[in-house]
C-alpha cells in the first residue's frame, strides 16, 4: 500500500503563493498520475489538479486554471501544487491520491492546512 505524506500548508494572506508537496512511499511505485485534492469546512472533497506520471500532462478544476501548477519529480516520487494568487475560498484541507490506472484510490494522507485570510 501506498504511503502518502502531505506538507507545506500554512496560514497566508489573500494574493500569496504556497507550495505544497506530497511524498509517496511503499512498494514499487508508477502510478497513472497523481492528484490533489481539498476539503473545506462544510464541504465535501473536490478534485484540484492532477499529473499524469509517466508524460507530466496536467489538468486543473476550473476555479485554480491560472493560479495552480501541479508538477512531479518522479525520482523522489513528490508530486508538488505550486498555488499562487491565493484567495480566502481556498481556504481548505489539501489531500494528495494516487490513480494506478483505475481511478483514484481510497488510501488519503492526512492532509495540510491551507488557511487563506482576507
Amino acid at each position: 500500500q501506498v504511503h502518502l505524506v502531505e506538507s507545506g500548508g500554512e496560514l497566508v494572506q489573500t494574493g500569496g503563493s504556497l507550495r505544497l508537496s506530497c511524498e509517496a512511499s511503499g512498494r514499487t511505485f508508477s502510478p497513472y498520475a497523481m492528484g490533489w485534492f481539498r476539503q473545506a469546512p462544510g464541504k465535501e472533497r473536490e478534485f484540484v489538479a492532477a499529473i499524469r506520471w509517466r508524460s507530466g500532462y496536467p489538468s486543473y478544476a476550473d476555479s485554480v486554471k491560472g493560479r495552480f501548477t501541479i508538477s512531479r519529480d518522479n525520482a523522489k516520487n513528490t508530486v508538488y501544487l505550486q498555488m499562487d494568487a491565493l484567495k480566502p475560498e481556498d481556504t481548505a484541507v489539501y489531500y494528495c491520491n494516487v490513480d494506478p490506472g483505475a481511478g483514484w484510490g481510497q488510501n488519503w494522507g492526512q492532509g495540510t492546512q491551507v488557511t487563506v485570510s482576507s
